[in-house]
């Protein structure tokens, strides 16, 4: 799998205004920004980009994601 693929896989089922991925086509690092992460715990918000992939992330499509996940304000209070 590609950077390109699985950021089309979370943009498809996820609302994201900013999202990057880094990786080796099965160890991947995310930084996501998403309006859905409002009022939710860090856990809550993984399970939520967990959600996006469904099976790959079962038939080891996607061996590992780490990611850092932002609220639209969050992120625009990161110096980036």
């Amino acid at each position: 799998m590609t950077a390109d693929e699985l950021q089309a896989i979370i943009a498809a089922h996820l609302p994201c205004e900013h999202i990057t991925l880094e990786g080796d086509g099965r160890h991947w690092y995310a930084t996501i920004v998403s309006a859905e992460f409002e009022g939710k715990r860090a856990i809550q918000r993984h399970q939520r980009v967990y959600a996006t992939l469904g099976a790959k992330m079962h038939t080891d499509e996607v061996h590992a994601l780490s990611m850092k996940t932002y609220t639209p304000a969050e992120w625009a209070a990161v110096d980036k």
